[in-house]
């Protein structure tokens, strides 16, 4: 793409994160998250989030070039405790009322080869350490998102076959597709979007399942809602009224499971990118909601060691659907990279569940979300399970099967 074009690109894909990703209100701060090399669009979305009328934009900045050295030069002790000022940093930001963008443009294969306990500690210190912010996030008290930008190591993973300037252009074009920058107006595409996406759930809200049967090779599991489970999709209200969308793009709508109620075993479709190293051709058994067996073709090291983290990290706590069909799935990219993936094929999520996924459960203590069944964890882990010969069947309280998906796709 020619430059001139890509920097339209770019300027019009800053807008639609800053007005429909988080929805900068007047005097509102921003927190961006963004590596250094992708420096114009962090930029980009600065100046939107100021046009919009934010009162400070803070950039955390990342490099993977340094937090692989960090991981192979620093000392054993620096990846079991996470730093004090970070914790107060997001936190100070959340009591503000700040919004967040996370542009995520890592390697998925950053830590490769690096010990696999040190990825592990540093992953539970850093969830220990961000457990208040990721509830403020997971209860909808702030807007957040979460978007991409291609970075050279990235897209060369996904376009192998091509040179890195080309496999990056490739990369953007995928991702401007992916979140409709190319529609007359991107703005009222997410609309509509979004609006297709609530009226999936509120189908399955108006169903009242208990139970979802999910059958394709591989897989033979049950798994029981909450009795107070909301269905939603990722367009959201935080604490003030003001929407937000949680992931550009996104496809699913999703719901939380019991968390003891889920028994059989699920097969992955996708590779997961966890922790900088690719986990590939996995399957889980659970028993009474707990994983009791993985299995991994490659990874299992550091599946194991996911499914570790904390007692909370043994069970589900997201279920989501995605057609097939979805555009995602459709455009035949494996990404390597969740925020994508995800969108490509019906997931479920290690780890903690959203409490917006519990009707009142915005409002809720931890305690009292326990009490209705939803896990809790220090870490959440989508891992993708579908496929076009997945079946899923809604089974109400009356026994009564309703066909949900069949063959990958929405049965109704």
């Amino acid at each position: 793409m020619t430059n001139v074009a890509f920097v339209s690109n770019l300027t019009k894909y800053a807008e639609l994160i800053v007005r429909v990703g988080v929805n900068v209100q007047e005097n509102q701060e921003v927190f961006i998250t963004g590596a250094i090399d992708q420096a114009d669009l962090v930029r980009l979305v600065a100046e939107q989030a100021y046009l919009a009328g934010a009162s400070n934009v803070h950039v955390d900045w990342t490099d993977d070039t340094l937090s692989r050295l960090k991981y192979e030069k620093a000392a054993d002790d620096v990846f079991t405790r996470f730093p004090e000022w970070e914790t107060a940093k997001r936190n100070s930001f959340v009591e503000r009322n700040a919004v967040f963008i996370s542009i995520v443009s890592s390697s998925p294969d950053l830590l490769s080869g690096i010990d696999s306990q040190r990825i592990a500690n540093y992953q539970k210190a850093a969830g220990q350490g961000l457990q208040a912010f990721r509830r403020a996030v997971q209860s909808d008290k702030v807007s957040w998102t979460v978007v991409a930008a291609a970075g050279k190591a990235w897209a060369s993973k996904v376009f192998p076959n091509v040179k890195e300037e080309e496999a990056v252009n490739q990369l953007w074009e995928a991702i401007f597709k992916a979140v409709r920058l190319h529609s007359e107006d991107p703005v009222k595409a997410w609309e509509e979007h979004n609006a297709t996406l609530h009226s999936k759930a509120q189908a399955l809200n108006e169903n009242r399942f208990v139970k979802l049967h999910y059958t394709a090779p591989g897989t033979d599991m049950t798994i029981e809602l909450a009795d107070k489970h909301i269905w939603v999709a990722a367009g959201s209200e935080n604490q003030n009224h003001v929407s937000f969308m949680a992931n550009m793009p996104t496809e699913e709508v999703f719901t939380v499971p019991q968390k003891n109620g889920v028994n059989g075993y699920v097969s992955s479709t996708k590779p997961l990118s966890y922790g900088g190293n690719i986990i590939d051709n996995f399957k889980i058994t659970f028993e009474a909601g707990r994983i009791v067996k993985v299995e991994a073709e490659q990874g299992q090291e550091t599946l194991q060691k996911l499914v570790d983290t904390d007692e909370g990290s043994h069970y589900l706590g997201e279920v989501a659907l995605v057609p097939h069909e979805s555009p995602i799935s459709q455009s035949n990219i494996l990404f390597y990279n969740t925020l994508f993936d995800e969108n490509a094929s019906n997931h479920l999520a290690i780890g903690s569940g959203y409490a917006f996924n519990i009707d009142g459960g915005k409002q809720m203590s931890p305690e009292e979300l326990a009490e209705n069944g939803v896990n809790a964890s220090i870490t959440h882990v989508d891992f993708m399970i579908g496929s076009a010969e997945m079946d899923i069947d809604g089974i109400k309280a009356d026994g009564t099967i309703v066909p949900i998906f069949r063959k990958g796709n929405w049965a109704f």
